[in-house]
């Protein structure tokens, strides 16, 4: 099977192809972009994103590190670019703890001090092993198709492999404004259609940067 029958295998199973293919262009893409992949017959997103790849090294912290180990592993921009990458990328099962996986838009580093992650924080959901690539790959499709609320203000989204569990988040723009928090999070669940016996943890940047932490003393629950 190639990789276009593959990526179509998928879609129809993850049953999100309508919604993920009526979302492939807005107003906010480049008319650039957008005309030059029009006119090779792809499907334009409506924002470019970027994967990159954390192996992290055990007991070490520090941000000097931490930047040395994020690297870029592909760019894409439409539809078909999206499933060429994502069927190549291994799944979370297959990936050594600890490492992370970040799905970020273009020009948004992966870091709590990049000016678009500064002001802002993430919504937090522990998963078991045995669902968290589901969920993950849900996940993706509603960033992809632009299904998640206030998409504007989303600024990526990390899958984290731990040894006892997996770890999903999503990255917003600003963490005082409680309204568009709580509406990330309502989306999300509903997206996701999160069973209720998960607890959706919400931190700001700012307190993972005072205690060096991306998980624990969160903040907020709901």
């Amino acid at each position: 099977m190639d990789v276009a029958d593959r990526r179509d295998d998928e879609i129809r199973e993850s049953g999100n192809m309508d919604s993920v293919k009526s979302h492939y262009v807005t107003d906010s893409v480049s008319e650039e972009r957008r005309s030059r992949e029009l006119k090779d017959g792809l499907h334009p997103l409506r924002y470019k994103y970027a994967i990159w790849y954390t192996r992290r090294t055990p007991g070490v912290r520090n941000q000097t590190s931490y930047e040395d180990n994020i690297k870029k592993i592909v760019e894409f921009s439409t539809v078909e670019g999206f499933w060429a990458c994502y069927c190549h990328l291994a799944r979370s099962s297959l990936l050594p703890s600890p490492t992370d996986l970040h799905f970020f838009k273009d020009g948004v580093r992966p870091l709590w001090e990049d000016s678009a992650n500064c002001s802002g924080g993430k919504w937090i959901i522990r998963f078991s092993k045995v669902v968290s690539a589901r969920f993950w790959e849900d996940l993706l499709l509603a960033l992809v198709g632009d299904q998640l609320d206030d998409a504007d203000s989303i600024c990526g989204a990390v899958l984290s492999v731990r040894f006892n569990e997996d770890i999903i988040s999503v990255w917003n723009r600003n963490a005082s404004d409680h309204k568009a928090v709580m509406g990330l999070r309502d989306s999300i669940k509903r997206h996701l259609k999160l069973p209720h016996a998960y607890v959706m943890e919400y931190k700001p940047h700012d307190a993972s940067l005072r205690d060096n932490s991306s998980y624990r003393n969160t903040w907020l629950r709901g």
